[in-house]
């Protein structure tokens, strides 16, 4: 499981360290894509290929589910830590990301989450004052916290 918030800079050829805590578990190759809330996604290959397989059960009749599909693979790429324990980010996902220099690198549960440090920010401070209307809306799903 992957828990936690650090910051990291990525340099000017796209280079991010990955914190230490999550390299064992993301593995010898992993996959970097766009996700939500201008953020990127970051998955252990293995996450990859569960989620792969539910994306494709999906009706590839229904407009929403082509769009997701197409938005979320588009930008998937399969990558490794260097020796130094850097990834290298697409420039494509960096622009997508807004990702220049200072960035926040979050463990969601299955997923790692990078994030620019301004977005990060901005997002964090529009959550924060929600997040007990957030927590009460999850009774739905039966999580008691």
């Amino acid at each position: 499981m992957f828990m936690g918030e650090y910051r990291h800079t990525v340099d000017e050829k796209g280079r991010m360290i990955i914190p230490a805590k999550f390299r064992e578990e993301l593995g010898a190759s992993f996959v970097v894509t766009r996700g939500l809330d201008r953020c990127l996604f970051v998955y252990p290959y293995d996450e990859w290929k569960q989620l792969e397989s539910k994306l494709k059960s999906l009706p590839f009749t229904k407009k929403d589910a082509r769009a997701f599909t197409r938005f979320f693979f588009s930008g998937a790429t399969e990558c490794d830590l260097d020796k130094q324990g850097r990834v290298n980010i697409s420039s494509p996902l960096r622009e997508y990301a807004h990702l220049e220099k200072d960035c926040v690198v979050i463990g969601v549960s299955n997923r790692v989450e990078i994030w620019s440090k301004t977005i990060w920010e901005e997002y964090f401070a529009e959550s924060e004052d929600s997040f007990g209307e957030i927590a009460e809306n999850l009774v739905d799903f039966d999580i008691d916290l």
